[in-house]
């Protein structure tokens, strides 16, 4: 299966989204910030980036702005997770960079069918 570069501060989320996709198959990767979710992304090359949009030290919005400018991490899908849910956020995570957007709590079924969608275009 994919290696899923989870990057939420919330460890609980965190905890719970990872073992969930862990038992789809998945390898996940976990960051607790927006920074060191890029470091990782640079160095551990995922093939999908699930991202938190209000993460510490840099947030989602930045983060994906950087993945997204940045040769190494370009490529790689990213989805936006956030409990921002008012009209005009999915646009503004689409326009900072990232491919598509969820809203928290996380409906496990739909955002496997969005991580398969990322997965099969890329």
């Amino acid at each position: 299966m994919a290696k899923i570069l989870l990057v939420e501060d919330n460890e609980m989320n965190r905890d719970m989204l990872s073992r969930r996709l862990q038992r789809k198959g998945h390898e996940v990767l976990m960051a607790a910030d927006g920074m060191q979710g890029i470091l990782m992304a640079e160095s551990h090359a995922p093939d999908l980036i699930l991202l938190d949009m209000s993460l510490p030290v840099i947030d989602g919005w930045e983060a994906a702005r950087r993945l997204k400018a940045s040769p190494a991490t370009s490529q790689v899908p990213v989805i936006a997770l956030t409990a921002h849910a008012m009209s005009g956020d999915r646009e503004k995570a689409l326009a900072a960079g990232c491919d598509d957007y969820d809203t928290k709590p996380v409906d496990f079924a739909q955002l496997l069918v969005k991580i398969q969608a990322m997965l099969d275009r890329s």
